[in-house]
C-alpha cells in the first residue's frame, strides 16, 4: 500500500510505501502515474496532508475489498459543485454521507485504487494535469465499464462537520460536462446558470468545446480479475421469492415450474395472488395441493396492487436472499445459484438481472453499477431490504422500483446489473383487470407532466439543481413530441402541467392517502 500525501490537491508533500519514504521526482498527476506502473499490485492511497493521522490503515484493505473497486470520502472537499445536477439526476450525486454509497464523485482527501486498474485509464486520461479532475473522470469512466465506485466513511476516523467546499470552477465544472457527457448537456447547463443563477459564464462555455471527449469511450477491464475469498466447492444459501401475480394462471404455474428445476433451490416461494372480483376464488388451487422442492406460501387477497403484494411478501421472508420476480419470466437452471455465486464474488448486496423478451438483444454488455432497479428481476441480500416496503403511493403508477432501489442505497447497498445472468421476460397481457385502473388525474386535460408519481420520485430524491435539470430536459424532451411549435405557448401550458403534478404528489406524499380513491369509479374493480 503506497500513501501519496498532498497539500491542496496541488502540491506533493510525501509519499510512503510500507516501511519507508519513496522519492519524490515529479508533479502529482506524474507521479502517480508512475508510482502504478512501477507498483501495480500496490493501492494507491491519496491523503491530503492534515487528514493522514486520521487514516483508518487498519480498514483499508476491507475498503478495496478486491481491484474493481476506487473509492474516497469527502471531509473538507469536493470537486464538482452542486451545479453538475442540471446535467445528471442519477443516484449516484446525492451522495449520502455516513454510509458506503456507490458514486462516482471523488473527493481528493481521501481515497485510493488499484494501481494496475488506474493504469488501465492511463491512455485516455495520461495528460490530465489537474489532479481532482483526473480522479473524477477516472471514476465517471471506469463506472460505466465495471469498475466500482464509492463514498466511503470507512476509510477515515473523522466525520464531515462542515459544508464542503468545491474545487473546480466555473471552467473545469463546463469542461468536464463536455468531455463526459453529451454535447447538448454542455448547452443545458449553461441555460441552467442564466436562468436560476444569474451567471452567464459564456468563456468557460467555448473553452469547453474545444476539448477532447471522453463521453462512452471504452475502457477494458476484463483483465482485471475479482477473486472471492469464499470457496463455492460446498455452496449452500437460502433464497426466498416473492411474486406478485394477478389472472396470470398459467405463467406463474410456469415460473414455480422453472424454480423447482433450479440447481439451488429456492427455501420459499411467496405467491401474492390478487383477484379484484370479489366472489371469485384462486386460480391456483391445482398448483398449491402439488408436492414441490420447495415451501409454497400463498397469500390469497381482493385487493390489488403491486407495491402492497410485494410489501405482504416481504413479511414473509426469511431466507438469506430476496429474488423479487416478475409473474412472467423464464429462469433457466442455474440462475439463482450464479447470481448468488456472483454476489458473493463482486461482494454486493443487490444484482440486477438481465431481464429480456424472446429476441431482445443486450444493450448493455458490462457488469456496473446501475443506476435503477427492477422491482421484479432483482436477488437482493435480505439483512435490510426485508424491512423495506415499497412505498404505496406509487400503487398503479410509475417509480415504486426506484423508490426501493433509492431506499436500499441508503442502507448502504449497491446495485449492480450483470449482462450475462439473463432470464426472459415473456411480457404477458394484463391479467385481472377489465380495464386497467384509471387514476384521477388521468382523466385532465391536459394531464399533468410527468406523471404525479414520477414527479413524487423526483420530489423525494433529487437536490434542487437536480430538480431543475429534470424540469428543463423534460420540457426539451416532450417539446420534440408535440405539435406545438410556438416556445412561448408550449412552455406556458407545461408550466400549468408541471404545476398539477406537483399538486397531486403533494396528495400523493400524504402517508394517510388512500390511492385507491384516486381510481376512477367502476375501473378499480
Amino acid at each position: 500500500m503506497i500513501f501519496i500525501v498532498h497539500e491542496k490537491s496541488t502540491h506533493l508533500v510525501e509519499v510512503y510505501g510500507d516501511s519507508e519514504k519513496i522519492s519524490i521526482l515529479k508533479g502529482i498527476c506524474e507521479t502517480i502515474w508512475n508510482l502504478a506502473e512501477e507498483f501495480p499490485d500496490e493501492i494507491l492511497i491519496w491523503i491530503e496532508k492534515d487528514l493522514y493521522p486520521y487514516v483508518r490503515k487498519e480498514r483499508l484493505k476491507e475498503c478495496f475489498n478486491h481491484d474493481l473497486v476506487m473509492s474516497s470520502y469527502a471531509i473538507n472537499t469536493k470537486f464538482l459543485a452542486e451545479e453538475i445536477g442540471y446535467v445528471d439526476q442519477l443516484p449516484f450525486i446525492n451522495i449520502k454521507s455516513g454510509i458506503k454509497y456507490p458514486t462516482w464523485r471523488m473527493s481528493s482527501d481521501i481515497g485510493g485504487i488499484k494501481a494496475k486498474t488506474l493504469l488501465e485509464f492511463r491512455g485516455l486520461f495520461g495528460n490530465v494535469s489537474n489532479f481532482t479532475y483526473l480522479l473524477n473522470s477516472v471514476s465517471k469512466v471506469g463506472q460505466q465499464n465495471g469498475l466500482f465506485c464509492y463514498s466511503d466513511p470507512h476509510l477515515i476516523d473523522m466525520v464531515q462537520e462542515r459544508e464542503l467546499q468545491h474545487a473546480a470552477g466555473n471552467k473545469e465544472l463546463f469542461s468536464f460536462v463536455y468531455q463526459h457527457y453529451k454535447s447538448i448537456w454542455v448547452f443545458v447547463l449553461f441555460f441552467s446558470l442564466v436562468k436560476y443563477e444569474k451567471r452567464f459564464p459564456v468563456l468557460a462555455l467555448l473553452q469547453s468545446l474545444l476539448k477532447s471527449k471522453f463521453f462512452q469511450k471504452d475502457i477494458d477491464l476484463s483483465d482485471i480479475q475479482i477473486v472471492s475469498s469464499k470457496s463455492h466447492n460446498n455452496f449452500e444459501c437460502s433464497v426466498d421469492v416473492i411474486i406478485p401475480t394477478i389472472g396470470r394462471a398459467q405463467y406463474v404455474k410456469q415460473v414455480v415450474q422453472d424454480l423447482s428445476l433450479q440447481s439451488l433451490f429456492p427455501k420459499r416461494v411467496i405467491i401474492i395472488e390478487q383477484q379484484p372480483e370479489k366472489d371469485l376464488q384462486s386460480e391456483l388451487q391445482d398448483l398449491l395441493t402439488k408436492e414441490w422442492p420447495f415451501e409454497i406460501v400463498h397469500i390469497f387477497t381482493h385487493r390489488t396492487g403491486a407495491c402492497m403484494a410485494r410489501n405482504k411478501g416481504l413479511e414473509k421472508v426469511e431466507s438469506e436472499w430476496i429474488f423479487f420476480a416478475d409473474d412472467d419470466i423464464r429462469i433457466e437452471k442455474n440462475v439463482l445459484s450464479d447470481t448468488i455465486k456472483e454476489a458473493e464474488r463482486l461482494k454486493v448486496d443487490c444484482i440486477n438481472l438481465n431481464c429480456k423478451q424472446p429476441g431482445e438483444a443486450t444493450i448493455f454488455h458490462k457488469v456496473k453499477q446501475w443506476g435503477s432497479f427492477g422491482s421484479g428481476t432483482s436477488i437482493v441480500r435480505s439483512r435490510f431490504a426485508k424491512d423495506l416496503r415499497f412505498s404505496e403511493a406509487f400503487e398503479h403508477g410509475y417509480g415504486e422500483d426506484a423508490d426501493f432501489g433509492m431506499k436500499l442505497r441508503e442502507q448502504g447497498f449497491d446495485i449492480i446489473y450483470h449482462p450475462e445472468l439473463v432470464i426472459q421476460h415473456l411480457k404477458a397481457p394484463l391479467g385481472g383487470f377489465r380495464k386497467k385502473p384509471i387514476l384521477a388525474w388521468e382523466q385532465e386535460i391536459p394531464r399533468p407532466k410527468p406523471s404525479p408519481t414520477i414527479m413524487l420520485l423526483a420530489k423525494r430524491y433529487y437536490t434542487p439543481r437536480q430538480m431543475k435539470g429534470f424540469k428543463i430536459s423534460l420540457y426539451l424532451k416532450y417539446f420534440r413530441n408535440q405539435d406545438n411549435i410556438n416556445p412561448f405557448t408550449y412552455i406556458g401550458k407545461m408550466e400549468n402541467r408541471w404545476k398539477r403534478s406537483e399538486d397531486w404528489a403533494k396528495k400523493l406524499e400524504d402517508d394517510s392517502l388512500d390511492l385507491r380513491k384516486l381510481t376512477v369509479k367502476g375501473e378499480q374493480e
